[in-house]
């Protein structure tokens, strides 16, 4: 397949991008990188996803698919003849979309409110979220994986690569307001967990520079306390 069969509207800082390229490394696959600047949106992005006008977007053969955990599958489920991303076993599908949706619902969220409040005091109802979804995932965790290195068994698959992507805007969390949320006392498989995931081939090289991450995140904290003041 050609890079041109396949391209990617990306942001590198994004984490539901990350999904996306991990999955598409997962399965070998070329494609041609399309980096959104998003002040202001490309035409491709508006014409490719006008009904969120959010990366990461997939374009197959001219085709459009949005949202990461959907690009997932697709991808999973176009290739098949690669390694499988979702597990084989239907309920253990479930339970991994599961997952992937309470993630999705409790820790970006909680992240993003994080940066955007003002008072230290009102980060800590989100901070209690976060410790939260970290005791619960170390749950799924040992369920999911049964006793193997990854959510996925063997390898990495859905809910690695959906809980995995955040670990660069996490270490931005601990680093900005030194509040440490994945420590060996209460989550040790998932601390073990993340080293693996970081290292491994499919993931190495795209995890964002924690610096780098910080800098954005000053101007995405701008820009988010602008829109809750508008409301």
């Amino acid at each position: 397949m050609g890079k041109s069969e396949l391209k990617l509207i990306a942001k590198w800082s994004s984490p539901y991008v990350m999904r996306v390229r991990i999955a598409l490394n997962i399965k070998s696959l070329e494609y041609e990188h399309f980096e959104e600047t998003l002040n202001p949106k490309s035409d491709l992005l508006l014409e490719s996803n006008p009904v969120y006008a959010k990366v990461p977007v997939l374009i197959h053969h001219g085709k459009p698919i949005c949202e990461s955990l959907v690009i997932v599958e697709y991808i999973d489920e176009t290739w098949s003849s690669g390694p499988s991303i979702l597990p084989s076993d239907a309920y253990d599908r479930a339970v991994a979309r599961f997952w992937a949706s309470y993630i999705d619902q409790k820790w970006f969220p909680s992240m993003k409110s994080i940066i955007t409040v003002v008072e230290e005091e009102e980060r800590k109802p989100y901070f209690e979220v976060m410790e939260e979804v970290v005791e619960k995932v170390e749950g799924a965790l040992e369920e999911c994986s049964k006793r193997k290195p990854f959510f996925g068994g063997d390898r990495i698959g859905f809910l690695d690569i959906a809980f995995g992507s955040f670990l660069g805007w996490l270490s931005v969390i601990e680093h900005v307001y030194g509040r440490k949320l994945l420590i060996e006392e209460k989550a040790p498989k998932l601390v073990k967990w993340a080293e693996r995931f970081a290292a491994d081939p499919a993931v190495k090289g795209l995890i964002p520079e924690t610096d780098k991450l910080v800098e954005i995140s000053k101007s995405l904290q701008i820009k988010w306390r602008a829109a809750i003041s508008k409301k």
